[in-house]
Order: C-alpha cells, then sequence, then structure tokens
C-alpha cells in the first residue's frame, strides 16, 4: 500500500478502538456491560443490526458469488421485510415485556430447562462458525495485499477486534458498528463508481447475456439453490436471527423504548436490502471488468472457485491511493461489526445461562462483569481458532450457510412452538425436539454416508427441515396427547 492507504487504514483501526475504550466506565457494570442500562435510540441500534448484518460475508462472498455465478443470493435480502414484520409484531414486544438479557430464559419458562440448555448449545456452535468464517474472509484481503502469513493476521484481527469488545461492552459494540456500517457502505459505493468508470458499456452487455445479473432459476426445484431455496431459507434464517439469537435480543433491551426496538429492526432490515444488491452488482461489475481486460486477472485466480478472492485483488491491484486503504478499512469494518457482537452476546449467555443459572446465582454485580470480560477473551480466542481451521476452504459462503444450517439444530422451531402451540408442555417439545435433530442428522450428513435413503433436498433446507419437524410434531402430538400432569 501506499504511504496513504496506510495512514487511512491506521487512523480507522485507531478511531475504531478509540471509539470502544471510550465506553469503559459504562460498561463497569453487568447492566452496563450488557444492555447499556437501556438508553440508546432505536435509529443507533438500527444501525447496529445493518452493520452486523454487513459482515465481510457480505463484503467478500456476495461480490464473489455474483463473480462466479449470479444474483442467487439476493433472495436472501428479500426475506428480510418479512421477517422483520413478525419479528416487530412478536418478538420485540415479548422480549422487551419479559426483561430476560437472555433469549433463552422464555424457552425454560415453557419448557424447562433442557429446552434452555439446548438452545444455547447451538447458539454458540453457530457463534463459533460465524466469528471464524468472518476471520478468515478479512485475512484473504490482507493476505493478498501484504504476502503476510495468513494465519499471523487471523491472530492479529482476532486479537483487536476482542481488545475492544472487552473493554466497552455492548455499548461500544453498538457505537462501533453503526461506525463501521457507514464506512464499509461508502467503501462499496466508491468500489462500484471505480468500476462503473473503468468498466466498458458492452461489457456489462456481455455480463447481462451471461445470466450475472440473474436472480438464478425459479423452477420449483427444491433439490438446487433455486431463488425459492434461497427464499425459504433466508426467510427461516433471518426469523432465526431476529427471533432468538442472543445478539440482536440484546439489542432489544439496550433500546430506551419499546417503539424504538421495534424502528431499530426495520432500520437494519431495510437498510440491508439494497446494500446486499450493491455487494452483488459489485461482483457481476467485476465479471464484466475482467471479461474487458483479462490479462489483468492472474492466472491463478482464473478458477471457477475462485471469486471470494476477486474482489481483494480489485481492490489491490486497480483501486487508486488512499481508497485502497479505505476500502481495507471498509473490509475491517465488515469483520468487526459482525464479531463484536458475537463476542459480547456469547459472553452473556454464558453468564446468564450457566454461571448464573446453575453454579453462582449469588453473584453480586462486580464478580458477573469480571466474568463477563473474561468469557469475551475466551470467545475471541475460539473464534480465531475456528477461523484458522477454515484456510483451506474455498467458497467461505457455502460452508457458513452449511454450518449455520446444522447448528442451528431447528431452534427456531422449538421457539415457535413455545409462542404460538400453546397447548404444547415439556414432553410434547421433547419428543419433536429428538425428531428434528435426527431428520437434521439424516438431512445433513446422509448423503456423505451413503445411506439408502438419502436427503434429496438441497442443504440449504436443512434448518427448513428441522424447524418445521419440530414445530408441526409438537402441535400434532400436543392435540393428540395431551398432556396430563401427575
Amino acid at each position: 500500500m501506499s504511504g496513504l492507504d496506510i495512514a487511512v487504514f491506521v487512523i480507522y483501526l485507531a478511531g475504531v478502538t478509540g471509539v470502544g475504550c471510550l465506553f469503559y466506565k459504562n460498561s463497569s457494570t453487568t447492566d452496563g456491560f450488557t444492555v447499556a442500562s437501556g438508553r440508546l435510540p432505536g435509529w443507533l441500534i438500527g444501525l447496529s443490526i445493518f452493520g452486523t448484518y454487513l459482515s465481510s460475508i457480505s463484503f467478500l462472498a456476495l461480490p464473489g458469488k455474483a463473480y462466479s455465478g449470479d444474483w442467487n443470493a439476493f433472495a436472501f435480502s428479500l426475506s428480510l421485510p418479512v421477517a422483520a414484520w413478525i419479528a416487530v409484531a412478536k418478538f420485540v414486544p415479548l422480549y422487551r415485556q419479559t426483561q430476560d438479557i437472555s433469549a433463552y430464559a422464555y424457552l425454560e419458562r415453557r419448557f424447562g430447562v433442557w429446552a434452555r440448555l439446548y438452545a444455547m448449545t447451538f447458539y454458540l456452535l453457530t457463534q463459533f462458525a460465524r466469528v471464524g468464517t468472518i476471520l478468515f474472509l478479512v485475512a484473504l484481503t490482507l493476505e493478498r495485499l501484504t504476502g503476510w502469513d495468513i494465519s499471523a493476521i487471523i491472530v492479529v484481527t482476532g486479537i483487536l477486534v476482542t481488545l475492544y469488545t472487552v473493554i466497552g461492552g455492548i455499548e461500544a459494540v453498538i457505537w462501533t458498528d453503526a461506525i463501521q456500517s457507514a464506512v464499509l457502505t461508502t467503501g462499496a459505493v466508491v468500489c462500484a463508481i471505480i468500476l462503473i468508470n473503468q468498466t466498458p458499456n458492452a461489457a456489462f452487455a456481455a455480463a447481462w447475456e451471461s445470466h450475472k445479473f440473474s436472480l438464478g432459476s425459479f423452477a420449483f426445484d427444491f433439490t438446487q439453490p433455486t431463488f425459492w431455496v434461497v427464499l425459504v431459507y433466508g426467510l427461516f434464517i433471518n426469523l432465526q436471527n431476529f427471533g432468538i439469537d442472543q445478539s440482536y435480543i440484546q439489542r432489544y433491551h439496550t433500546a430506551k423504548s419499546l417503539d424504538a426496538a421495534r424502528r431499530s429492526v426495520w432500520i437494519g432490515a431495510l437498510l440491508y436490502v439494497p446494500v446486499s444488491a450493491l455487494f452483488l452488482f459489485i461482483g457481476s461489475a467485476l465479471f464484466s471488468f475482467y471479461s474487458a481486460r483479462p490479462e489483468l486477472l492472474p492466472e491463478m485466480l482464473k478458477g471457477a472457485r475462485m471469486g471470494d478472492r476477486i474482489f481483494p485483488h480489485f481492490i489491490v491491484s486497480q483501486a487508486p491511493p488512499g481508497f485502497t486503504g479505505l476500502l481495507i478499512a471498509a473490509l475491517f469494518a465488515a469483520a468487526m461489526s459482525s464479531i463484536d457482537s458475537s463476542l459480547n452476546s456469547s459472553a452473556t449467555i454464558l453468564m446468564t445461562d450457566v454461571y448464573k443459572r446453575f453454579f453462582r446465582k449469588e453473584a453480586g454485580d462486580k464478580e458477573t462483569t469480571r466474568f463477563l470480560r473474561g468469557a469475551t477473551l475466551a470467545f475471541g480466542a475460539v473464534g480465531t481458532a475456528t477461523a484458522l481451521a477454515m484456510i483451506s476452504v474455498k467458497s467461505a459462503l457455502d460452508v457458513w450457510w452449511q454450518l449455520a444450517g446444522i447448528f442451528s439444530g431447528g431452534m427456531l422451531g422449538l421457539f415457535l412452538l413455545a409462542l404460538f402451540a400453546k397447548r404444547t408442555r415439556a414432553p410434547h417439545a421433547a419428543i419433536s425436539v429428538t425428531l428434528g435433530l435426527l431428520v437434521i442428522l439424516w438431512a445433513a450428513f446422509s448423503n456423505q454416508l451413503g445411506l439408502p435413503f438419502s436427503n434429496p433436498l438441497h442443504t440449504l433446507m436443512t434448518t427448513v427441515i428441522g424447524t418445521m419437524v419440530i414445530f408441526i410434531a409438537g402441535s400434532i402430538i400436543s392435540i393428540r396427547r395431551p398432556y396430563k400432569a401427575p
């Protein structure tokens, strides 16, 4: 990088870390560390939710998907308004009314402690996969930029984002996410402008003819990643985010009112839809750019599965001085805005659902705050280790979606059962969860194991299958065999 690029990048890193450290005093209590004492405005929380969605998965993998394929991934974004509407109507009022910091305390009241532990376990596994994927993707760009060892980049990045999350708590997470979302969007707009200015119109026409702006197949074929498969998958995952993801539920509690919490959901969801389209446009524009100038693309990046690495190469080789530093800062913004919330929420869950629930119910404020900071450090280390294990992965978005489908374990089905099937009791829920887990294991591994009755559906349907089996089975059992307490 040029001296200007380095200056922009360093100023950004120092600024974000400094902002995080400003909230040390506010995070010195358990209430301040976990929910910012419930005093934040809706617009700020909404930008934070938007920033969480705009991880490096969006920044790198969405352009990579459009470059290698088409806009099929945009169907995921189109499901967001529907999920947001359901969240505003049902989820946000529920959590604000119960006032539980933990998203899973409600499940314990409905079905017992096993339900709380079940959901908590799968949530933490999902966060490990998410943090690892994001750290891995952000390291790809710096590897191309500096030639440094990718393992060292992952470790250093993990340390930086963990540092300010430990110091500033949830308020630092929300403020830095809001700042990072602005930096990220600015970087994407700059990159799109550069591509439009440097790409001949004929190249865009060729990309259109090559279906690089297509939303994918509209066939009702659930064995392939068609538009409908991704749309249904997106609806279930986004309902899971807004309804049972601890990092979102905590944000609802940081809002100063119910209306502010509802507003934050709409802001986050509606901002992400056009910005995700912008990232997909960048991928199609990259295809157009390198189709017109194939000599600018190294031979090693011409493989069909090199999509995740194309955008980093463009940033390094084509962005003018100063803008390269801005785009790299935007990439870091994408990574940090998702990792920090995952670390904070995971530490909170461990404190509320394990430490205080089973070991130290009488723990005071100072003790729980110390525990929260220590747990944040521990989760940062585990997430970094997960990223190191993903170095050999070629398409990070595919891996992330598959891991999310497996690790989520049909949590949404159990929650929907608790919320909407009022007659369902603990035995009904336990039976349906057992059935759901068996179906998820079959759906995820039957093809790999060569079982005679293997799963014919696409892997993105794993979450959908698990959720529906749990909800439908529990509802039917509770009607046909009502539970009678002894």
